[in-house]
C-alpha cells in the first residue's frame, strides 16, 4: 500500500458552469483553471480557501445529476463561516451543535449540498 493518499479533486455536477463558477468565487473559492478542452468538455477547477483539495465543474466532467453531490469540509469556526456566507447573501443553516462538531449547511445554485464542520477540541483527545 502507498504511504500517502491525497484527495485532490472532487467533481461537482452543475447545470450552468458560469453561474456556478461565479457562486463559488463569490464565497471565496479561487478559480485555478478554466479551460475549454474540446467541444463538450470544459474544465473549471476551483479551490476553497486554505484547502489542498479542489472541486471541478464544467461541461462533460461528470455524469452525476446536478444537485446530487454532497461535500463536507472542515472550518476553524462554524459561526464565522456561517456569518461569511450570510453576509454574501447565501442561505445557510443555523449552527447545528453535535457532540462531534458544529455544523453549517448550505447549497449551491444547483442544490449540491455542503456541510461545514468545526471540530470540537476535546481535552485529552
Amino acid at each position: 500500500m502507498t504511504s500517502t493518499w491525497k484527495i485532490e479533486l472532487i467533481p461537482v455536477p452543475v447545470t450552468d458552469v458560469d453561474r456556478a463558477k461565479a457562486f463559488y468565487q463569490r464565497i471565496g473559492f479561487t478559480a485555478d483553471h478554466d479551460h475549454q478542452v474540446r467541444d463538450g468538455l470544459r474544465f473549471v477547477q476551483l479551490t476553497p480557501p486554505g484547502s489542498a483539495c479542489s472541486i471541478v465543474i464544467g461541461d462533460g466532467v461528470t455524469d452525476k445529476v446536478p444537485g446530487s453531490q454532497q461535500i463536507q469540509v472542515v472550518v476553524a469556526d462554524a459561526e464565522a463561516a456561517r456569518g461569511h456566507l450570510v453576509d454574501l447573501g447565501v442561505e445557510a443553516s443555523d449552527v447545528d451543535v453535535q457532540p462531534w462538531g458544529r455544523f453549517v449547511y448550505f447549497r449551491d445554485p444547483d442544490g449540491n449540498s455542503w456541510s461545514l464542520q468545526a471540530i470540537e477540541k476535546r481535552p485529552n483527545g
